[in-house]
């Protein structure tokens, strides 16, 4: 039952973050995509890859969606090599978000919006920077929450890691 509420807490949370009027890209979605493996085990990106599927039942699916479930997926992967410290997960976070950066908009790109160039890859690229702020920005946030949660409750962590 204690996993039950541990999923539902990371659901609702990405929910939220979602849902709740915000800037373009500024949610929780990068950094509980990184500290959940990060923090508890890679067979844990699951809950938050299948949240996003379900919240992107509602928003709405869109001709990246490979991108972006697949980036999310990587993020989770290579989160567990940024555990050693807050400081290293702190980077990895902000690395996370910058894998989100590169993937997505490499797979805008694919679909010729900006043209099969260099130039137009340059200018997807370009085009894409203010919503990389917001998601840096986001992850900063978000991460910064969930490192002080993680600090004040190693403990119930630890237990929640073992269920």
């Amino acid at each position: 039952m204690k996993k039950f509420y541990f999923y539902l807490g990371i659901f609702l949370t990405l929910t939220l973050s979602r849902f709740i009027p915000h800037p373009p890209n500024f949610t929780s979605l990068l950094a509980l995509s990184f500290y959940i493996p990060a923090v508890f085990g890679t067979r844990n990106i699951g809950i938050v890859l299948i949240s996003f599927i379900i919240t992107d039942l509602f928003i709405g699916f869109h001709s990246t969606i490979v991108f972006t479930w697949g980036s999310v997926l990587l993020i989770g992967l290579v989160a567990k090599y940024f555990n050693k410290s807050i400081l290293h997960r702190m980077f990895g976070a902000l690395g996370g978000a910058t894998l989100f950066f590169l993937v997505t908009n490499f797979g805008v790109w694919t679909f010729g919006s900006y043209g099969y160039s260099l130039n137009g890859l340059i200018t997807n690229y370009t085009l894409a920077l203010p919503f990389f702020s917001y998601s840096l920005i986001s992850t900063v946030i978000f991460s910064t929450i969930i490192e002080t949660f993680y600090k004040f409750l190693r403990l119930p962590i630890e237990k929640i890691k073992n269920l």
